[in-house]
């Protein structure tokens, strides 16, 4: 197909080798064409031009080409740099600096608090571990405390046994209702008092089975070393600073929600800092702050020792790919109290497992928690900003730290501006080029051709990477990468930048084989720029402040085009251009890679509990595609400026090959039970007996066994070997018009988990068994019935609700009064837990019937979970429990399910 003219810059038609084109005839009035180029007129190839008498292993004028092994070898090492930076920035704890005895953090005495608060067990909400013993323990430490403080400040101790209820729209929608469960709750304030305060929360109960050191006893025992540092200052804070120890975080931020809106002191807070976990020990993470205020960051900023966070953790946290919650939520929506957002994210692997102990904290890591919470909450409460903290609410704010050292922010107005200001120096930038060579080649085209092939490049590779990823998924070698990464990227990354290499070099090979290579590297390197600044007007538009990192990737690569033109005008691709070009790309590279293993770091551990319904490997494919497009955008272009990329390819593509056969023998086990580095596998195993009642309220048909769950995409294929009994005959089944199948679900994550398995085993009747009435049913003036009921028994159940056909679910006596739906299926669940002491809960709802229901208008559920003392175990489940391998971790309890029509 020919171009419209054969003047100076048909790219498609210099194909045509020059003798050919020397005899061919000109057409009639055409003019006689123009020679390649003139001296002046860049000479160095940039029309598109490969120069006749140019060889086929040079660029323009035979100017040489980048060496492939060589080159191959430089870009390993340069990437093998990035990563070792960036594995130690992350992994750098806290800096030798000179300390103040008696005025600053100490380390030792909050690892004595831990070690002790952990002696006591696991905490779970209305038991006497958590409710009486960490209660009395808190409180002799703040004692001993006041007892050495200064004359300036006093302390005030409150013990709060909220009862409340609310909703949330955390994991498809549900409603909480708690009763008697435990905050304590520690004022430290100027003699003189203080209208003002900022509040600093942990939580101390823990999930059964775990003693939860990181989460969260390690954010308590902080706060107690910073109430003792502080009471002990000579010098008068000038605001109230409140620690809530809540007790119940672990049952849906119950124990927050009780104090925002109930305790007296909530007031007065007018920030806050919450303390989390998402993984054991580490750095703790800045990932969520505001909202608005950027005067909070601010703070952390001036204050903090030791920064680490990034709005791009905000974004991804706050997208809802990782399905988890803090107070903040709570702080935030019943509150209205701007904070800042801290988790520990290291080693995820453990996080809620039995291995989440004490000794694997470093105190380095809770001294770098402690000099930054001090550093804040002191700054904080001499801050002038914080008596009128919201009318400093004026929009978000860009921060990111510079690998842990200091961490740069502006508000998101201003990175706006300069988004934009970025995005048209760059399309000025191609814009200018596009006229410099309009009288020699079709540039623009040019440019959108290449642009074009490099996205569908990208999706292929995308593609072809994940067909890989379902393949090894239903192969049944799923999560290899769980205790083997490295496997991941050598089978995923390696097949990745094999696609994209071989895909351009046959683009190169047969649609470019006549245009200069020079023009190539030109061509593929403004591709990235014209992607990154679409992204970057995109990002900034939607208003996503982790827009910044698109502008890197603009400003960084502009600067080193022009280091390196001039080498590569006048030298060719040689070696020393590659070094400079890749000096000057480091910072977009390195910091790219850092954001990129941060994310890893939350993610990959999460993959392993994510439910059986989500193929983790293509999501694990999928994001290293994805960094492998990102990482690679501006290295496209040596392709085009090597003399040969067939070993690079070969080499690439063999590696992937014996990976993809080392995956698929199942060489990579998953798990690993390593006592230094354990990857367990987690189970849920409940001893249910369940009891289905018909209309009139006779027992329909009951069963008992022991449920299974597992937490990852695996399920219990890895299991089945060890129990042979554990297999998919006895996979359960959906019972169709009960709630959520008629499961007792702990919370309504049945649409995560549809695979569980039920082993039949006797009946189990808890001694303190739950006991549920209905107290009374009546009609309303508004025309609907009134159902109200009263339920007794043990410190965690629920309550699921499905309107029967005909029927809808109008008003309750729980949370705001308008009854919320799981968005996911069409039941509504009701989360209850409640201290030691509880009066018998009532509550009651409203149903509208659209026609006189025959066959009942809701069906409700009542669940018990039995998670301590003595009920919670049986003979049966500890027995099964026992014969699962070392590399497993099993959290058993005793449940039962009892379903209801009226």
């Amino acid at each position: 197909m020919e171009r419209s003219s054969a003047a100076v810059g048909a790219v498609r038609r210099l194909r045509t080798h020059p003798a050919q084109q020397q005899q061919q005839h000109p057409r009639p009035n055409q003019q006689q064409q123009q020679p390649p180029w003139r001296p002046g007129q860049e000479p160095d190839g940039l029309d598109g031009k490969k120069p006749a008498g140019s060889r086929g292993g040079g660029g323009a004028r035979g100017l040489p080409l980048l060496p492939e092994a060589r080159t191959a070898l430089l870009l390993l090492l340069y990437l093998l740099a990035l990563r070792g930076i960036a594995h130690l920035s992350l992994r750098r704890l806290v800096q030798p600096a000179e300390r103040r005895p008696g005025e600053d953090f100490s380390a030792p005495r909050a690892r004595t608090y831990l070690e002790n608060i952990t002696a006591i067990g696991p905490r779970a909400v209305g038991s006497p571990e958590n409710e009486i013993f960490t209660v009395n323990y808190l409180l002799e430490q703040v004692k001993a405390i006041e007892t050495q403080s200064s004359h300036v400040h006093t302390i005030s101790v409150d013990i709060q046994r909220p009862t409340g209820t609310f909703s949330i729209d955390f994991l498809g929608g549900f409603t909480s209702y708690y009763d008697n469960i435990t905050n304590v709750v520690v004022k430290l304030e100027p003699r003189t008092g203080a209208e003002h305060s900022v509040l600093s929360n942990c939580h101390f109960d823990s999930v059964p089975h775990t003693v939860g050191a990181s989460d969260d006893a390690v954010s308590c025992s902080v706060m107690l070393e910073i109430l003792h540092t502080l009471s002990k200052s000579p010098k008068p804070l000038q605001h109230a600073v409140i620690f809530l120890f809540n007790g119940a975080e672990e049952s849906v931020l119950q124990a927050s929600h009780g104090f925002i809106t109930q305790h007296p002191w909530a007031k007065s807070v007018r920030a806050f800092i919450n303390l989390e976990a998402a993984g054991v020990g580490g750095k703790e993470l800045v990932f969520q702050t505001g909202p608005e205020n950027p005067w909070l960051v601010q703070a952390y900023i001036s204050a903090a020792k030791h920064p680490f966070g990034c709005v791009v953790a905000q974004e991804v946290f706050q997208s809802g790919i990782i399905p988890a919650e803090t107070d903040f939520r709570i702080y935030r929506d019943f509150g209205n109290v701007p904070g800042i957002d801290l988790a520990f994210i290291e080693n995820g692997y453990i996080y809620h497992t039995k291995y989440d102990t004490a000794d694997r904290i470093l105190t380095d890591s809770i001294q770098r928690a402690g000099d930054n919470i001090l550093g804040v909450l002191k700054y904080l409460a001499e801050s002038d900003k914080l008596a009128k903290s919201h009318e400093y609410r004026h929009g978000n704010v860009v921060f990111f730290d510079v690998f842990g050292m200091f961490v740069m922010s502006y508000p998101a107005r201003v990175g706006s501006i300069m988004n934009y200001i970025v995005t048209a120096v760059a399309f000025l930038y191609l814009g200018r080029k596009t006229l410099q060579l309009r009288k020699r080649v079709s540039y623009l085209k040019e440019l959108a051709i290449a642009f074009g092939f490099s996205v569908l490049s990208w999706l292929a590779v995308l593609i072809g990477v994940l067909i890989i990823a379902v393949f090894i998924s239903l192969l049944g070698r799923s999560l290899f990468w769980y205790t083997h990464f490295h496997a991941s990227v050598l089978l995923y990354g390696t097949a990745a930048v094999a696609g994209l290499i071989l895909l351009h070099t046959l683009a190169k090979t047969f649609y470019y084989k006549n245009t200069s290579e020079q023009f190539l590297g030109e061509l593929f390197f403004d591709v990235p720029v014209v992607f990154w600044s679409i992204m970057l007007a995109l990002l900034t538009y939607l208003g996503h402040s982790s827009a910044f990192v698109s502008a890197i990737w603009i400003v960084f690569p502009l600067l080193t085009k022009l280091m390196t033109y001039k080498e590569l005008k006048e030298k060719g691709a040689t070696m020393k251009f590659l070094a400079v070009y890749l000096l000057g790309m480091f910072i977009p590279h390195v910091y790219s890679l850092y954001l990129n293993w941060i994310i890893f770091e939350m993610l990959i551990p999460i993959l392993g509990r994510s439910g059986s319904e989500i193929p983790p490997d293509v999501i694990v494919a999928a994001f290293i595609v994805l960094a492998t497009i990102f990482l690679s955008s501006y290295f496209l272009k040596f392709i085009y400026l090597a003399k040969s990329t067939k070993m690079s390819i070969i080499t690439l593509a063999t590696v992937s090959a014996v990976m993809f056969v080392l995956v698929c023998s199942g060489i990579f086990f998953p798990f690993s039970s390593d006592f230094a580095n354990p990857r367990p596998k987690r189970i849920f195993l409940q001893h249910m007996s369940r009891r289905f009642h018909s209309l009139d309220g006779q027992l329909a048909k009951s069963d008992s066994g022991i449920w299974i769950n597992g937490l990852d995409y695996g399920g219990i294929s890895h299991i089945t070997p060890h129990i042979p009994e554990l297999n998919d005959s006895i996979r359960t089944k959906c019972e169709e018009g009960a709630p959520l199948c008629g499961f007792p679900w702990i919370l309504p994550v049945d649409y995560l988990f549809k695979k569980n398995w039920y082993l039949p085993a006797p009946a189990i009747t808890p001694k303190k068994p739950a006991h549920f009435q209905l107290l009374s049913k009546e009609r309303t003036p508004s025309d609907s019935t009134k159902f109200t009921f009263e339920i007794t028994g043990p410190s965690h159940m629920s309550v699921f609700l499905r309107p029967r056909e005909g029927s809808t679910l109008s008003r309750w006596s729980l949370g705001d009064g308008t009854p919320l739906a799981n968005n996911v299926g069409r039941d509504y669940f009701i989360y209850y837990t409640h201290g030691l002491q509880a009066s018998p809960w009532r509550f009651w709802i409203e149903m509208k019937a659209s026609e006189e229901p025959t066959k009942g208008m809701v069906t409700l559920s009542v669940v018990s979970q039995y998670l301590f003392e003595e009920d919670h175990n049986s003979p049966q489940l500890q027995a099964l429990a026992e014969r699962f391998p070392n590399w497993t971790f099993t959290s058993g309890w005793v449940s039962t399910y009892d379903q209801f029509i009226f």
